[in-house]
């Protein structure tokens, strides 16, 4: 090699790349990395390498998740859930396309300031940002579910991209790439899994209910099992004069009672099980229900459009409710009330050992648990009499209106008025994890030789032996001969705030 070759002179190649539109893209995408390498940010020195660093592996993502799912509002846990699907789909994008189809080289550190440099550089090629997309996706994810989380989260999302470039690890435009990519993660996720903002609630029947500004005459009965301390206290500062009975378990039904005696609105807060108690209180007294979610299970609240105190408190001070749909349940034994579900087959079995293990572990590794049980059955947990032959089922599910399937997500009601049972059967043979899997994969109203689906607003199941266990609104029973359901339309007035899409 000549002593004299000038490296800094372009060759005609690279002089001809120079004038095209990508490389004075990339040249300017250089000066761009060059300037901020010369900037000072104030500050900055002792943030953002440490950001940059926090946010490896998407540590830093996940712990934001397992904070935001430790504020105990569904509202947060499910964007917490989609912040984290939306990253998930954004590093696999990143490194098994991203990074393989553009191998382009890190910058030269040169200009930067050796305080700002990581002290491991990454040996992966630079386009485009992993961190930035991690970032964008999470706090996109987020935001989608819940604007007002993911409004906090947004600076920090945008000081992790920004620290990418300042620790000069990436250009500009690998950062932008990065993000864009990121945030379009978490839209593709939202149309595979639509928020709840997304579901279209049919206009429910409005109802007349008193409009209580400090929430004089509303009395709640809290279930003190179901942790509802936190939202509680929020509901006394929302409210304040309304009157909070915090009890036991066991002595829910009776405090229900008590408390609808002295109440002009009978409140509730805990899960499915403690509201099924609460609305068969009202019926019979004939009161509005209020209801604020408290439990493992909140599904009546959430299809309601109640997420936390927030929604609930809005609808008290303002007297919006709507009228919904309530099923009666009558047995050889007495007769129930449930406002979601019912189940005969191998669902009951699952809520009871959910039931057993979930003090010990936890009540999602206890429904595993149940999941795994239930499948590996070597018998058919059921057998009913239709149409004067007896058949084995492995579950028989009636919902208190029909659960519609939105992308890939779980069912849910859009109307909770619609005067409709939504029965579906699973028919029993061999290998019953395939059928119940097919089943829930499986809309409303199809058929196949494994499943089947009808609505229908009046239900009489016979041949039930002895003993056949039962679960309503994440309670069971046990129930024997026959069992009717009967649709009580509009029943029940319960307070829902009208001016909301959450």
């Amino acid at each position: 090699m000549s002593p004299d070759l000038d490296l800094t002179r372009l060759e005609p190649a690279a002089r001809a790349a120079g004038r095209n539109p990508l490389g004075r893209l990339l040249e300017l995408d250089g000066r761009l990395f060059e300037a901020a390498a010369a900037w000072h940010w104030p500050g900055a020195e002792r943030v953002l390498p440490r950001l940059s660093r926090g946010a490896n592996h998407g540590v830093l993502w996940f712990a934001t998740a397992a904070a935001m799912a430790a504020s105990r509002t569904p509202r947060a846990r499910r964007a917490a859930a989609r912040g984290l699907a939306s990253l998930s789909l954004a590093s696999l994008a990143i490194n098994t396309v991203g990074k393989r189809s553009v191998r382009r080289a890190r910058p030269v550190l040169d200009p930067v300031p050796l305080v700002r440099q990581l002290r491991r550089q990454p040996i992966t090629t630079s386009f485009p940002s992993g961190h930035s997309a991690s970032a964008a996706a999470f706090a996109t994810g987020v935001a989608l579910e819940s604007p007002a989380w993911g409004a906090a989260l947004a600076p920090v999302a945008f000081s992790v991209a920004a620290s990418r470039v300042y620790t000069g690890v990436h250009f500009p435009s690998d950062v932008l790439a990065g993000a864009a990519l990121g945030a379009g993660a978490a839209f593709l996720v939202r149309r595979l899994v639509p928020t709840r903002a997304q579901v279209r609630r049919r206009s429910r029947p409005r109802a007349d209910a008193p409009a209580l500004p400090e929430g004089e005459g509303l009395v709640v009965v809290a279930n003190r099992a179901s942790g509802t301390a936190d939202r509680i206290g929020a509901l006394r500062g929302a409210l304040p004069r309304a009157e909070v009975v915090e009890c036991a378990p066991e002595e829910v039904g009776d405090e229900l009672a008590k408390a609808a005696a002295r109440a002009r609105v009978l409140g509730v807060c805990g899960g499915d099980g403690t509201v099924n108690a609460a609305a068969r209180t009202a019926l019979a007294h004939g009161l509005p229900l209020a209801v604020l979610p408290g439990g493992t299970l909140n599904h009546f609240a959430l299809d309601l459009g109640v997420a936390d105190e927030r929604d609930l408190a809005r609808a008290v001070r303002h007297g919006e409710a709507v009228r919904v749909d309530a099923v009666r349940c009558a047995t050889g034994d007495g007769e129930v009330l449930f406002l979601n579900t019912l189940s005969l087959g191998v669902y009951p079995e699952l809520v009871r050992v959910r039931e057993r293990w979930s003090h010990r572990i936890g009540g999602w590794p206890a429904g595993l648990l149940g999941a795994l049980r239930v499948l590996r059955a070597d018998r058919h947990p059921l057998e009913v009499e239709l149409g004067g032959e007896r058949r084995p089922l492995w579950l028989l599910f009636v919902g208190n209106g029909v659960y519609h399937r939105m992308g890939l997500a779980p069912g849910r009601r859009t109307d909770l008025a619609d005067g409709l049972l939504d029965v579906r059967v699973v028919h029993g043979s061999r290998r019953p994890a395939l059928r119940l899997l097919a089943a829930a994969a499986a809309g409303p109203l199809t058929r196949s030789p494994a499943h089947s689906a009808v609505q229908v607003t009046r239900l009489r199941v016979t041949g039930l032996a002895p003993g056949t266990p039962m679960a309503y609104d994440g309670e069971v029973t046990t129930v024997s001969g026959e069992v009717t359901l009967e649709k009580l339309p509009e029943a029940l007035t319960v307070y829902r705030p009208l001016r909301t899409t959450s």
